[in-house]
């Protein structure tokens, strides 16, 4: 598989991008490590003696694959927490875990609680003298509103994928945003640390920027990201925000 390269100048961008929609969980805020922090001593006072950190990657995986099937099935959407709840419930039993309904909840709630990586903010302020910044999240709207106050940056927008019944990479997800934003899809740029989703924006019209914060290639298809960079401030400096 090839390594993520930039395929656009910066210098265009800069001057045709109007808005950077940002993905939540993993790009804004630190999903992996909050959520690592958070089981480690539920799973000690279960005498589960596994990683932790491998846990959470099952969660995580279990969640993406049963999101993906819901926007498939072009059926009544189902909200990122119960989606999250099955998740947790599914790695618990797999782990061989007895766990409660309420266990369950309490993981999941954590979710709204996640700060941001610590060097995400600084990168924001300067890129927000240049853009619009918003979040494109597929978090359900009352997640993203209790959010707000643990990532504590004034975002322009929030939105939740809810507006348009679709996870991403769902089309309709990043189509709705661009309708919500009033702004030409091609002048909006996305900012993830997921390949899946820059595959997804690109797809619609959107430019990309990919995170790869986990120095992992990127797959061999078409829509390749315009930027990439390792980290937010990198971003920041590439744009020269």
């Amino acid at each position: 598989m090839p390594w993520p390269t930039s395929t656009a100048d910066p210098a265009e961008i800069r001057d045709t991008v109007e808005v950077l929609t940002f993905d939540l969980y993993g790009t804004v805020v630190d999903m992996q490590g909050g959520l690592v922090e958070k089981v480690t001593p539920y799973l000690s006072s279960k005498g589960w003696s596994g990683d932790p950190n491998r846990f959470v990657t099952w969660w995580r995986r279990t969640h993406f694959e049963n999101s993906m099937i819901d926007a498939l099935l072009h059926r009544t959407h189902t909200p990122y927490r119960e989606i999250g709840h099955r998740a947790v419930k599914l790695t618990l039993e797999r782990a061989g875990i007895d766990y409660t309904n309420a266990e369950v909840h309490d993981l999941v709630s954590h979710i709204a609680k996640l700060r941001p990586f610590p060097e995400v903010p600084a990168a924001l302020e300067r890129l927000g003298r240049h853009f619009k910044l918003v979040i494109l999240s597929n978090g359900d709207p009352d997640l993203l509103e209790e959010a707000k106050s643990y990532v504590n940056f004034p975002f322009d927008s929030w939105i939740s994928i809810a507006t348009s019944n679709y996870f991403k990479p769902h089309a309709q997800s990043y189509i709705r945003a661009s309708e919500i934003l009033g702004t030409p899809i091609h002048r909006i740029m996305h900012v993830a640390n997921h390949a899946f989703d820059c595959t997804g924006a690109k797809a619609q019209g959107m430019r990309a920027a990919y995170i790869n914060r986990r120095n992992r290639p990127y797959e061999d298809i078409p829509h390749k990201p315009d930027l990439v960079v390792e980290t937010m401030p990198e971003l920041a400096d590439v744009l020269k925000a």
